[in-house]
């Protein structure tokens, strides 16, 4: 089968054409800068020099017009015809408490998807834009929307209700949802794989570390505990954003600076996590390199993003009652030996063993990184969502055609 993989941002398409049966994206790529000058699709089919086409893309269902088109296109395409598109499947950021899986996009489900926006007001438009885009492009396609935050859904209320009064729970949803759910269920599968034991039999900690980052505490293959919490704010420190904090202290600083509410958002979200300590960058190889040339907030955005992510790692492994796998994942988690190392140093006592040869081969490759003794596995999985997404698109499409 055939799935058309879409992720939507504001300004942005990224898409991967699926084959589920092989397991393997026939192509993939994004559009960037919708609705303004210098509008651009990437593409690369997977057996093929890729190319680059510009154009006027003033919205999502434009972009959705381009990227059929270079799917269908003669030198660059894969398919024939738009038949060839079975299903679409769309990664949706926040499902809330509503959707603790992946759904057939109906009415019903679009307008739950549209009163979540107040808990994801970032995120879910665009998500909705993408689904309305494909609609139009391809009416009589199946469309499936597959949440970030539904992996977490069995997680206990101890570890999602905050210590807030409890009606503000019951009255406007405010617990943690937890976030990359696709990777962490991803890696943690392909964890157990590696480990040669079944899912239900392994407890991982997966660490998504992107611009973004979160780390799980998977549990015989259901997340008990996250990091991010009731937005993709909370938990450890990220590119931009500030990641745990004292809520008395943005209270602190919007008095002493007068900000405003969507000013404090901003600082929180856009100008702090490494970008704002370090004063340097939020890209993690440009941290490095101001620290190596002996820049000391380089180096302490470097420390304080490995002991953070160390501190969850001991409280997950306390959490769970001990561990089997530590799996490092996405941008960061997969290409930064460096960040790998720091992190595992004082690991020992619970079985972390870095084998540093491994770990400096392991750039965007799975790769076991520990010694050959060692107790607890340091896995490096890349991950795959685009792959997470196709598959329940394809099994909830089939299920629809079974039934009568």
């Amino acid at each position: 089968m055939n799935i058309l993989v879409i992720n939507c941002g504001s300004s942005s398409v990224k898409y991967q054409l699926f084959d589920t049966d092989r397991k393997m994206a026939l192509a993939k790529g994004d559009v960037a800068r919708i609705g303004m000058s210098g509008a651009v699709l990437t593409h690369k089919p997977f057996d093929r020099q890729g190319t680059k086409v510009s154009g006027e893309i003033l919205d999502h269902i434009v972009a959705i017009e381009y990227v059929i088109s270079i799917l269908l296109s003669p030198n660059h395409g894969v398919i024939k015809n738009k038949s060839e598109i079975h299903a679409v499947g769309h990664r949706v950021v926040h499902g809330g408490e509503e959707f603790t899986g992946s759904v057939l996009v109906e009415h019903e489900v679009m307008r739950q998807i549209r009163n979540l926006i107040d808990l994801a007001p970032l995120h879910n438009p665009h998500n909705i834009r993408g689904i309305n885009a494909c609609k139009k492009n391809l009416p009589d396609v199946p469309q499936v929307a597959v949440f970030d935050t539904a992996y977490h859904y069995k997680m206990p209320p101890m570890a999602y209700i905050y210590g807030l009064p409890y009606v503000m729970y019951k009255k406007y949803g405010i617990r943690r949802y937890g976030f990359h759910g696709t990777s962490h269920r991803y890696v943690a599968g392909r964890a157990a794989e590696m480990l040669g034991k079944p899912i239900d039999r392994v407890k991982v900690i997966t660490c998504h570390l992107g611009n973004g980052a979160s780390i799980a505490a998977v549990d015989r293959g259901v997340s008990i505990d996250t990091s991010m919490g009731f937005t993709p704010l909370e938990g450890l420190l990220m590119g931009t954003r500030s990641g745990d904090l004292d809520p008395a202290v943005i209270l602190h600083i919007m008095g002493r600076e007068e900000l405003s509410l969507h000013e404090a958002n901003t600082l929180m979200n856009k100008h702090s996590g490494l970008s704002g300590v370090s004063g340097v960058s939020s890209d993690m190889r440009e941290i490095l390199t101001a620290a190596k040339d002996g820049n000391s907030n380089a180096k302490l955005a470097f420390d304080i993003y490995c002991y953070r992510l160390k501190k969850y790692i001991g409280a997950y492994a306390a959490a769970m009652g001990g561990v089997d796998a530590i799996v490092f994942t996405a941008g960061v988690g997969e290409n930064s030996p460096p960040v790998r190392t720091a992190t595992c140093i004082g690991l020992a006592f619970l079985g972390v063993e870095l084998d540093e040869t491994k770990n400096e081969q392991a750039i965007s490759k799975e790769m076991d990184i520990s010694t050959d003794g060692a107790r607890t596995r340091v896995l490096a999985i890349p991950t795959n969502e685009e792959l997470v997404i196709a598959l329940d698109t394809e099994e909830i499409v089939k299920n629809l055609k079974q039934t009568p």
